[in-house]
């Protein structure tokens, strides 16, 4: 019969049985880096390396017949093969550590533009809703209508990732970032400017998702 272990005064001592996770892992997933600790076994095992080739070096001198040692030239030759699998060994391992860096960047910029994908589509979905609204909003439709703040909350959703106009009056025409439907000869002009916007444009960051269909001022001949 087993008797129950009690602490002196009487009550039952407290239990520790949460498991204990420890990271082992060797590259930090958060900066990509190799832990110090990772590092340092690179350092550990091409130390264990020496030390078996040193340890294989005094067994071939135990096993040499009595009276007779290790020459020279000898000694000098398990010194540089010793010295050799080291140096292979730690390249290897520094070889596959920044492997596995190089590896963990492809994903997360792999994940990063899939993001940035998943919410072009969603946006060049919803294009139509968006000049609808937009197109309200310069007759003067929407104000004072609960639909203007629904503009507003769907315009200020899009910037916060990035969402911008494309195509303003007055600015210079870009044909990477414009479609010019109509060309106006216009005196004093000295290059193409846009006139009119037509139907605006809209790029996420430095990614177009839909040109600017613009009027533009040319030089007049």
């Amino acid at each position: 019969m087993t008797a129950d272990k009690h602490t002196s005064d009487g009550t039952e001592p407290e239990r520790h049985d949460d498991p204990v996770v420890r990271d082992k892992r060797r590259i930090d997933p958060e900066t990509g880096d190799v832990r110090e600790a990772a590092a340092a076994g690179v350092d550990d095992a091409a130390a264990g390396a020496q030390g078996e080739a040193s340890a294989g070096a005094d067994a071939l001198a135990d096993d040499l017949p009595d009276g007779e040692q290790l020459t020279p030239e000898d000694q000098s030759l398990i010194d540089q093969a010793a010295a050799d699998l080291v140096a292979e060994m730690r390249s290897d391992m520094l070889r596959a550590q920044a492997e596995l860096v190089n590896f963990r960047t492809r994903v997360e910029r792999d994940r990063t533009a899939n993001r940035e994908a998943v919410i072009v589509e969603v946006i060049r979905s919803l294009l139509p809703a968006i000049d609808d609204l937009a197109r309200a909003e310069s007759h003067g439709d929407l104000e004072g209508s609960p639909l203007e703040i629904v503009a507003q909350k769907i315009r200020a959703g899009f910037e916060r990732y990035g969402l911008r106009l494309v195509g303003e009056k007055g600015e210079a025409f870009d044909p990477n970032f414009h479609e010019a439907l109509v060309q106006l000869p216009t005196p004093g002009v000295t290059s193409n400017t846009i006139a009119d916007v037509i139907e605006p444009g809209y790029a996420l960051g430095d990614r177009l998702i839909r040109a600017a269909k613009v009027a533009v001022s040319v030089p007049a001949e």
